[in-house]
Parts: C-alpha cells; structure tokens; sequence
C-alpha cells in the first residue's frame, strides 16, 4: 500500500517511540529526523484546539527539506476546560495534572503536518477522553513506576493508567496515544 510514496524519503521528525511505532503500523519505511530548538511557543490568542497543528506546523518550517523527502511532524496537547496540558515538568507537576483529569472529561488534539517542496497539508484530529475518579495512591503509583514526564497531560492511555482510569473515548485511540494514523493514512494517499 501506499506505492505513490515510494519516491520520497519519508522522514518522521519525532523523539516520540510511541509515534515511531505506530508509524511502522502503516508499513512504510522511513526514517527519524530529530529536530532540536524548536519554538513550540503560541500566540496566546490561539485558540487551543489549534495549537497543536500551530506547533506541528513550526516543527515542518524548522526542518530543511531536501527535494525527495516527505516530512511527517505532529503535536499532541491535552485540553481540560481552556487549560494546555503538555508535558509536567516534574514529578508534582504530573501528579497535579493527573488529579486535574480525575473523574472528568477532557480532549486530545494531535497536529499533523506532511510536507513536501511542492506540497503541504495540515490537519487536527481530536478525541475526547473520559477519565474515572482516581486515587491520590493510584497517581502516586503511576508517576512512580511509569514514565508520565515526556507525554502530554502526565499520561499515556497505552499504559497502566489507561487500563484502570480511561472510562471511554469518542474518536481516534491511536490519536490519543500521539498519532491519528487512520487520518494520516488518508492524507498520505493523495501524495
């Protein structure tokens, strides 16, 4: 599948093992590009469920195409109310997100952006999470034994936390986990 891809160098400009997994579902080979000092600051007059494509479109301008490449970038946020969880900063950030999504519901949104010299497309998907009330010892427990410091809203639903605390999600699983793939599989056939 996707055989009109077979002239790029298809490059995912991600540190993100989790978008490198699910990325290699597609059965594509490609490589990782990793891109350092990236602004990922926004106007704070961004509305927030377009800050992430904003992020994962500064991401696509910082990398320097060469002409057979296709460059995937993306961004993931977790919105509760107006509020941007990205990644804690610590521990204690990561408990006080964590007890912030506890027993509510709250949004993902992932930004994608594939690029080419002659062509780029851009696009958000959003999921909506639902989490059950969670125990002061169950946030304790996760942040101890997991690793909650580099995933947007302290969590990663494929780990112990999602098992016990994710009560439903309307939209895209894979989405949620950093890349909406089924999307980005659409965009990638008209390349």
């Amino acid at each position: 599948m996707l055989d009109n891809l077979q002239k790029y160098d298809i490059v995912l400009a991600s540190n993100s093992p989790r978008r490198r997994e699910l990325l290699a579902g597609l059965g594509l080979d490609f490589r990782v590009g990793v891109l350092s000092g990236v602004d990922e600051n926004y106007p704070s007059t961004l509305p927030v469920r377009e800050v992430a494509e904003y992020i994962a479109r500064a991401k696509a301008q910082a990398y320097r195409l060469t002409p057979h490449e296709l460059l995937i970038t993306a961004d993931t946020v977790v919105i509760a109310g107006d509020e941007i969880l990205g990644k804690p900063a610590d521990a204690a950030d990561a408990r006080r997100m964590l007890r912030l999504l506890s027993g509510r519901s709250h949004e993902v949104v992932t930004g994608v952006t594939v690029t080419t010299r002659e062509r780029t497309e851009a696009f958000s998907c959003i999921s909506r999470v639902e989490f059950d009330r969670l125990t002061d010892d169950e946030i304790d427990y996760y942040v101890a034994r997991y690793a909650p410091m580099d995933k947007a809203g302290a969590y990663g639903i494929q780990e112990w936390i999602g098992y016990i605390g994710v009560r439903g999600i309307v939209g895209s699983f894979y989405n949620v986990m950093g890349l909406p793939v089924q999307r980005l599989y659409q965009v990638l056939k008209t390349f």
